[in-house]
């Protein structure tokens, strides 16, 4: 979708039908159809289908700096729906950007076409087809050979040995270790340069995220993509297709959801209040809380109905060993590997450190993103203003690291219970840890009085969260193997 709703005035929701329509407008259509003239609907709502287009439009899209949206139609030549739904958070998005724009056309240790079929590796992890098909074309748009696409038994051995540590990085990270490091730099003529394997473990542990929000905010793919380019039949006379309850509140669970969000302003109140008054808690108490909530997680799951999705050839044919994917941290009867604890080697102290050392330029801007995600906040929540919400991102940043087993000696992890409900839990586990099986309802249930923008923020704190939680274990890995 090119430059979707950047330059539209209209909140309607027919508004992603100009791109197919030139000029034409919701009135426009609706007295074609009066005259008898039939007229098809586009299949896609937008950019999301999750998101109505109009909300996208209302809540910020318009507002995002116009330069950003230039800056991504000059270089790739499009401005792609992923792009759109960012456009809600521009601080966010600036950082994204210039991240992503240096890991793929920047100077660097990979040659660019190289650069895209490692992103295609990752994203097949996730069964991701929406960004497996975007890179395959950019793949040959950088002079990749059309044979590899074939599939990973058709791409040269050096990439056939990222094989193993994508899939750990993408399900397990926790069972990275400095033997899986140095089978990559000591391969003979296949080995890896430590540079060259540093650019690759950010672009395998960007892509692995960006698939879950891509999964967690149902992007559409664009329209020149498989999927993409579609029509329901001639419409009936009402340009809005998009049933009422698709927001997730109506009238009749309206005052339920109203009263969601009284119940975490109260909570969060309370937690203030008690952080204030309360002595310190031992770290013995707080390792147990942490261990509680690490067990509980166990328990937090999607629905045993949602349909297994078969892979489409063109994804499975990137993927070996597909049965393999996320497995608890910690199961029952089973020996639990080593708790990560954060202090022992952090982002901040360690990681940032050595991968500024060795990709000066992106561990500038990974920092800088990181810190941007976790720090965003316009102090409101739903319709409250003035709120203080540091309290609650730091809750759902540190849940997702605590599904991966990275624990924080100086957080009270009974906060977790306390502020996320458990239809949020099971969304934020769902797309971190296995996101093709995120689906509009768990987006809908959780949270249903909030701005769609607010969830998006939420998507944006779990793609950081996880994309740092797998860093530092690979990162922490490279350490040990260069020690």
């Amino acid at each position: 979708m090119i430059v979707a709703g950047s330059d539209c005035r209209s909140s309607c929701s027919c508004a992603g039908l100009k791109d197919y329509f030139p000029g034409e407008n919701c009135g426009t259509l609706r007295n074609n159809e009066d005259r008898g003239i039939k007229i098809p609907r586009q299949l896609g709502r937008g950019p999301s289908s999750f998101i109505p287009v109009e909300e996208i439009l209302k809540e910020g899209a318009e507002s995002a700096p116009r330069r950003l949206f230039i800056e991504a139609f000059v270089s790739t030549g499009r401005v792609d729906n992923i792009i759109i739904v960012l456009g809600l958070h521009p601080e966010y998005l600036s950082c994204f950007w210039k991240t992503q724009y240096l890991l793929l056309r920047m100077d660097g240790p990979l040659p660019y076409h190289k650069r895209h079929y490692i992103a295609i590796m990752a994203a097949a992890r996730h069964q991701c087809s929406y960004l497996v098909g975007f890179h395959m074309g950019e793949f040959l748009q950088a002079g990749g050979d059309p044979e590899w696409l074939q599939g990973l038994h058709c791409a040269p051995q050096k990439l056939r040995n990222l094989n193993e540590i994508n899939k750990i990085l993408a399900h397990r990270p926790w069972l990275i270790t400095k033997e899986h490091i140095e089978a990559l730099l000591k391969t003979g003529e296949n080995s890896w340069s430590l540079a060259e394997l540093i650019q690759a473990l950010v672009l395998l542990t960007h892509y692995h995220s960006l698939a879950s929000f891509v999964f967690g905010c149902g992007v559409n793919p664009e329209i020149d993509q498989e999927g993409g380019h579609a029509f329901w039949p001639p419409s009936p006379r009402s340009c809005d297709s998009s049933p009422a309850s698709d927001d997730g509140v109506n009238s009749s669970n309206g005052k339920d959801a109203m009263q969601e969000v009284e119940v975490l302003m109260e909570r969060m109140k309370l937690l203030q209040e008690c952080q204030l008054e309360e002595e310190g808690v031992t770290q013995e108490e707080m390792e147990t809380r942490f261990e509680l909530e690490k067990t509980e997680s166990l328990l937090v799951a999607p629905s045993v109905d949602i349909a297994e999705h078969t892979l489409p050839p063109n994804v499975l044919c990137f993927v070996e060993d597909p049965e393999f994917s996320y497995k608890d941290f910690m199961r029952r009867g089973e020996q639990a590997p080593p708790t990560f604890r954060a202090q022992d080697y952090t982002w901040e102290d360690h990681g940032y450190s050595l991968i500024n050392r060795l990709y000066p330029d992106v561990g500038q801007l990974l920092d800088k993103k990181f810190q941007v995600v976790y720090n965003l906040t316009y102090n409101t929540i739903a319709m409250h203003h003035g709120v203080d919400t540091s309290m609650l991102r730091r809750a759902i940043w540190n849940y997702v690291h605590c599904v991966f087993g990275i624990r924080y000696d100086d957080y009270d992890y009974g906060e977790v219970n306390q502020l996320l409900e458990l239809s949020l839990k099971i969304y934020i586990k769902t797309v971190d840890c296995y996101p093709e099986r995120a689906t509009k309802r768990m987006y809908t249930r959780f949270w249903r009085h909030f701005k769609h923008s607010e969830k998006v923020h939420i998507n944006l704190l779990l793609l950081e969260a996880r994309m740092q939680a797998a860093l530092l274990y690979a990162l922490r890995a490279i350490t040990r193997y260069m020690t």
